[in-house]
């Protein structure tokens, strides 16, 4: 059983490679894409942003059955991303949940400019707007205030709406880490760790 600790050091170290361009894309084969027909046993459950530029597979150089990925704008929150992370800790057993903001995030500088967003749009914005109470709008920096404070609170918001990942955190057995991701560089830094 890794711990999230191991966890976050591999995640790591395939970080460094990729922003060196130095991937080594491991368990890629046909062989280890058969290993896997009998099951999955990921070392961490990533919730980001779906931007494109974003894919977490990639940018901490992992393979197949690495990583349980989920994805949404501005790696938003409802109950079917908190029941799928739970079910990343309760079936699955990870050891650890990233929650990855991104550097230059759309649905964060809209909302941090408030413009008018059409369709749906609007309920997006409302998942995203409590996390940016502590951010100056007004500030040169204030979408990536934005940013960060949205990973921070994100990861404060599954523990406290999730039995599941609580109990899993009070036992040990679960690490949440709010992180950033450098589009310029490459890499991933930790932000808070809970």
């Amino acid at each position: 059983m890794m711990t999230p600790q191991d966890a976050w050091e591999r995640l790591l170290v395939g970080n460094r490679r990729y922003a060196a361009v130095q991937q080594i894309y491991p368990r890629q084969t046909m062989y280890h894409r058969q290993m896997l027909l009998d099951g999955q046993t990921p070392i961490a459950a990533i919730l980001s942003c779906s931007d494109s530029r974003v894919p977490a597979e990639l940018i901490f150089d992992q393979g197949l059955g690495d990583l349980f990925i989920v994805r949404t704008a501005g790696h938003a929150v409802d109950e079917l991303v908190l029941a799928s992370l739970e079910y990343a800790v309760f079936a699955l057993r990870v050891p650890l949940i990233v929650i990855m903001g991104h550097a230059y995030c759309g649905a964060l500088t809209a909302v941090v400019k408030g413009d008018a967003l059409p369709g749906h749009l609007p309920h997006l914005a409302q998942h995203l707007e409590p996390a940016l109470a502590s951010v100056d709008r007004q500030a040169h920096d204030a979408v990536d205030q934005a940013i960060h404070a949205n990973s921070c609170f994100t990861m404060r918001q599954l523990c406290e709406k999730s039995q599941i990942l609580r109990d899993a955190h009070d036992k040990g057995d679960l690490a949440l880490v709010a992180a950033y991701y450098d589009l310029n560089t490459g890499h991933v830094e930790i932000l808070e760790w809970f």
